[in-house]
């Protein structure tokens, strides 16, 4: 793997360091590339503080993820409002932004004694895929559409979608969607992959993804407003933030720069361009300020 030019680190533009005694932080993440730069850029932000890190990034899905914070292993993580409202918290994907945040977060403090923090710009919802010429031969532009020729097609997705209310179940309920055949990848650019060489006809995809735009991909309307927003925050326990009270404004600051097209881009150097998402996210940091 190609590895990036390393950038040195120079942020006066976020806050003064933390006071007192460096409290250490364990920064963790879920295990695919946006996790992955966006743990780094919540860690070499909090370095940059004066707070010394742990980094337990790629951990795997929400599950192992949500389990290593309520343990403790992990003081905090960057997760999706969406998956924290229908897959944690298991309640109804009904709502705005702001709706939805507000109800994540009072259900995590409630249950979990967790804070969602700094909200971001990004808004990393799912998606349908298809290629250009797939939808011109079965004249698809929203998912009512797909519904009526799923039957005929292969669906490729992670792992977590076949039990997700969000995946299949939520396709089913709202759409009636059931495919030939569904196939599982963990890794997101096997499933462009299998899309690509006519391994699936329906790929699973979220909107920060490079591939969209890169590949000329047609995403298919959700018509019928199946999937809430996806607004990226950082979760965080409730004892290391009354510890660490500091925490806060820093990841705010970094979420301030984030959003769709911005994480797209980040992506995209990692996945395509075969940099370590260290060093992304060290040269995005440091551009702010390049002096």
């Amino acid at each position: 793997m190609t590895l990036a030019r390393r950038a040195s680190l120079s942020l006066p533009w976020l806050l003064p360091s933390v006071a007192g005694a460096s409290p250490r932080i364990r920064v963790g993440s879920k295990n695919f590339t946006e996790q992955l730069v966006v743990g780094e850029l919540y860690a070499q932000t909090l370095e940059a503080q004066g707070m010394t890190v742990e980094r337990r990034l790629n951990l795997g899905g929400t599950a192992i993820a949500q389990s290593a914070l309520l343990s403790g292993e992990i003081d905090l993580y960057p997760e999706y409002t969406g998956t924290g409202l229908g897959v944690v918290l298991r309640e109804p994907l009904e709502g705005d932004p702001a709706g939805i945040l507000a109800r994540v977060q009072a259900g995590y403090a409630e249950r979990f004694d967790l804070r969602w923090i700094a909200p971001s710009g990004i808004d990393n919802g799912n998606a349908l895929l298809v290629t250009p010429a797939t939808a011109r031969r079965l004249d698809l532009a929203t998912l009512s559409d797909l519904a009526r020729e799923a039957p005929k097609l292969t669906l490729a997705a992670g792992n977590e979608f076949a039990d997700r209310a969000d995946g299949l179940p939520g396709l089913r309920r709202v759409y009636g969607m059931q495919f030939r055949r569904f196939r599982q990848f963990s890794a997101l650019g096997l499933r462009y992959a299998a899309l690509a060489h006519g391994q699936a006809d329906v790929v699973n995809a979220y909107a920060t993804d490079w591939q969209i735009a890169v590949g000329g991909y047609t995403s298919l309307v959700d018509d019928r407003r199946l999937w809430p927003p996806y607004q990226l925050c950082a979760v965080i326990r409730g004892a290391a933030l009354r510890d660490a009270p500091g925490l806060e404004a820093p990841l705010a600051a970094v979420s301030r720069r984030l959003d769709n097209a911005v994480m797209q881009r980040l992506n995209r150097e990692v996945d395509q361009d075969g940099d370590e998402p260290r060093d992304v996210a060290r040269r995005f940091l440091a551009a702010r300020n390049p002096g």
